[in-house]
This record gives C-alpha cells, structure tokens and sequence, in this order.
C-alpha cells in the first residue's frame, strides 16, 4: 500500500509518521519551502503530548524550547479568572506546551524520516487528481490513497468535489507582532474589554497579537486609522506601552479569516480528507490543532487494521460536532455580544463560579485539554 499525504501540516505530518512506523509507505507533499508560517497555532495540548509519549518520544519533543501552561486565565477589564486547569487530568503532561508550530512539525519529520518508508517533499503542491494518485505540476504519482491534509482552503477536497457545509462564523482575527521584553509577563492571555477582545502569544523575542473584530470589520478598523488603532492596543496592554508605534502600516497587520465548516461526507473512493481539510475550527479554545491530531491518529489505526475509510469519519465526526457546537456557543453567547458592545463587561456565570469554586475548573480542562474523544496510536 502507498499513502500520499497533500499537506505538511500538524494532520499530514502525524499521519506520516505514523503510517510509516506501520511499515506503510508514505509520501508528504508540502507546497511551501518550510513550516515558518505566522499563522500556525502554538498550542500542544495534553491530548497531543500524551500521544508523543506513548510513541516514546515526550522526552526529546521537550528538550526543545517551550512554555508549560498549567492553566488558563482570562481578563475580562480588570479582572483576572483563571478559566481551565489541566493539572487533574490522568495523563502524563498536565499542561499545554507553548511551542511554536514549526518546531513541532520539523520534529516530527525528523522522527518519520528515521523510517524506510518515509519520504518528506518541500515545494511539492497537489495540483491535481488522476485516477489512483495526484499530480504535482505536470508530474503525476500514483498512491493507493490520497490523503487530503492541505488546510482549511484545501486543494484536495474542492478538486475532489466533496460538499462543504459552512456553519458560519462571526469573526475575524488581525494577526500582528509587537517586540517582547524580558520584564513583560511570561505567559500568553486573553484580554476580554468592551468592544475588544485580544490575545497575546509568547513566541519568546516577540508577541504574536491576534485582534478580534467582527466578521467583514477590517474596513472599518482601517478606516479609523492606525494612530486609534495603536490607541486601542495601548490602553488593553498597558504595559507594552509605546511599542504600538512599531505597526507603521497596514501591511505588518494581517487578515485571518475565521471559518467553522465541516464536510458531509470526508472520503471518496481512494481518497480521504482530515484536519482542517475536513473540519475547520474556530480559534476558541485553540484546538483545531489537537483535532487534526487526533484525526491522524483514527486514521493510522483504522488504515493499519485493514479498515475502511468510512469507519474514519464515523469514529471522528461525532468529536467534531460537539467541538464546533461548543465553539459556535461561545461566540454567539459571549464573543458577538462583547464585541458589539451590547453585553455588559461580565465573564459568563460559569466562569465566575469556576474561579470561586477551583475544582469547576477541571471540566473546562478536560474539554479544552483533552477533547471530546482522545486518540492513543496503536503499538
């Protein structure tokens, strides 16, 4: 059997891996030159380290530069609740590691390529589908099942014609960096304000900055100007005061585009879509990375048991929906509100009551650490 994987993403590169430690040949085809992408998430939530470990290889993925989050707090104006706490879960990391994305995907490409029947290709985008393979430019490689693994804007599934159903999603996210110092606060946040909502990411010399507006809002936020846009970041980081100014145009602000969508149906004869190909997630929680893991693994267990690519999306899709329910919720009860103004400054009644009562604190953990339904690769 030969796999070829269309993505090199967090779903494309687990699967590799997995698939060639089964002794299934297996071909990644990655369009871009390497994983530095700004967009990528940063997040390696327990699910994700516990499969690293019972692959037998936590030991060396922590030995690379990380941050340990053994919980999650938010500000909502001057009040700090802590929202999650991973530390009570029966696994052997109870926190999320802060790692850049790029780090963890060269690692598991170091780990698949210690396999004969790995084989990584940079600069390799699908293209097109032939019967049985794909092609890359004019070049055309045969595989037994093609796998589509290529995002969210996938190439794989538009080329395969499989339905997309769009669950919507009212917002968007600017997507900037502002400089670090050593005496800033070491951990990522949260900062929930009137109107505005804005999260901040440690990638240790620098801030990665996401800034939550309404779904089409860029207009707008332009149309006021970057000196109100530099305002409204200073007065919700206070403390990075004066390093707005390093935004001297538009052009060092990007649009991320939020899409909730799934498809009806993830596979085709020979081929199969996971990850965000087959699922796209909201960033609430920051989960969409730890899904496509747990995607990758079904998959490599289903496929090395001899099973069929039905049995993946049964097995997966019931995880999704209720993850997608669960995001859709949170931004139709607390985002919308918030960013509009009409919602008084108030952390939802659960929060408060988790931030009075610690051990409330565990469900939120579970759900954001964990997931709905947890993968463990088969040895």
């Amino acid at each position: 059997m030969k796999v070829v994987i269309a993505g090199g993403g967090p779903a494309g590169m687990m699967l590799g891996l997995l698939l060639a430690r089964a002794g299934v040949e297996t071909l990644v085809l990655e369009k871009h030159a390497d994983f530095l992408r700004d967009f990528r998430g940063d997040t390696l939530h327990p699910s994700t380290l516990e499969v690293i470990a019972e692959l037998g290889l936590l030991d060396e993925l922590l030995r690379l530069p990380h941050d340990r989050v053994p919980e999650i707090s938010a500000q909502f104006g001057d009040a700090s609740l802590v929202v999650a706490d991973f530390r009570h879960l029966p696994v052997r990391c109870g926190f999320i590691a802060m790692m850049p994305q790029w780090d963890f995907l060269n690692f598991l490409a170091t780990q698949a390529a210690r396999y004969p029947t790995f084989s990584l290709r940079m600069n390799a985008e699908v293209t097109g589908l032939i019967e049985g393979g794909v092609k890359v430019g004019s070049e055309e490689i045969k595989a037994d099942l093609v796998v589509g693994a290529d995002g969210r804007n996938s190439t794989v599934r538009r080329l395969a014609g499989l339905e997309v159903e769009n669950l919507g999603a009212p917002i968007d996210v600017l997507w900037f960096r502002l400089r670090r110092k050593e005496t800033d606060p070491p951990g990522s946040m949260g900062r929930f304000d009137a109107g505005a909502i804005f999260v901040l990411i440690n990638r240790r010399e620098y801030w990665q900055c996401g800034y939550v507006i309404p779904k089409g809002g860029l207009d707008a936020v332009r149309s006021a100007g970057l000196p109100a846009f530099r305002a409204t970041l200073e007065r919700l980081v206070p403390w990075a005061a004066g390093r707005s100014a390093e935004i001297a145009s538009w052009d060092q602000v990007k649009l991320l585009t939020v899409q909730i969508d799934r498809l009806r149906r993830w596979w085709r004869a020979g081929l199969l879509c996971i990850g965000d190909a087959a699922h796209a997630m909201s960033p609430v929680g920051g989960v969409g990375i730890n899904l496509a893991i747990q995607d990758a693994v079904a998959a490599s267990n289903i496929l090395s048991a001899g099973g069929s690519l039905q049995e993946i999306q049964k097995r997966r899709e019931w995880p999704v929906r209720v993850t997608q329910r669960l995001q859709i919720l949170m931004q139709d009860r607390v985002i919308t509100p918030l960013l509009s103004g009409r919602k008084a400054l108030q952390p939802p009644l659960f929060l408060r009551l988790a931030h009075r009562f610690p051990i409330l604190r565990r469900l939120p953990g579970r759900l954001i650490g964990m997931g709905v339904r947890p993968e463990r690769p088969d040895r």
